[in-house]
């Protein structure tokens, strides 16, 4: 569980009409900024998410200090994980609903990629 003190954000209306919905766990940042800033309405010392530049910073140079020789970024997870999920038979409208796509032909296009790493799977009859 994440750390509840300084990491919530929740948009003034929601925290006026629930206080104590920060306390909840989908209100947490699972990537938090180092540093506390001042909420300008209310004073309030809070922690904020960190930004993209500062995310696509840490992978990178999380993928040197791994000694990946492959190009590694957060939208190369997002196709990671559309494979493993096709991988796993999930149907192609949840995960196109997933992936915010607006059509089923965008994310048809990692089928082929399954389909590519399963060929190897595939096994002749006369080699059993």
């Amino acid at each position: 569980m994440v750390t509840v003190a300084f990491l919530y954000l929740i948009p003034y209306a929601l925290d006026k009409k629930y206080p104590r919905s920060k306390l909840e766990e989908k209100w947490q940042y699972l990537f938090p900024m180092k540093s506390i800033s001042s909420d300008p309405r209310t004073k309030e010392k809070r922690r904020h998410h960190v930004m993209a530049q500062t995310l696509g910073r840490n992978i990178k140079v999380a993928s040197q200090k791994a000694n990946l020789n492959k190009r590694v970024t957060s939208h190369i997870f997002r196709h990671s994980y559309a494979t493993h999920l096709l991988q796993a038979d999930i149907d192609l409208r949840s995960i196109q609903e997933l992936l915010g796509h607006k059509s089923v032909e965008t994310t048809m296009i990692y089928t082929h990629v399954v389909s590519e790493m399963n060929k190897s799977k595939v096994i002749s009859p006369l080699d059993f």
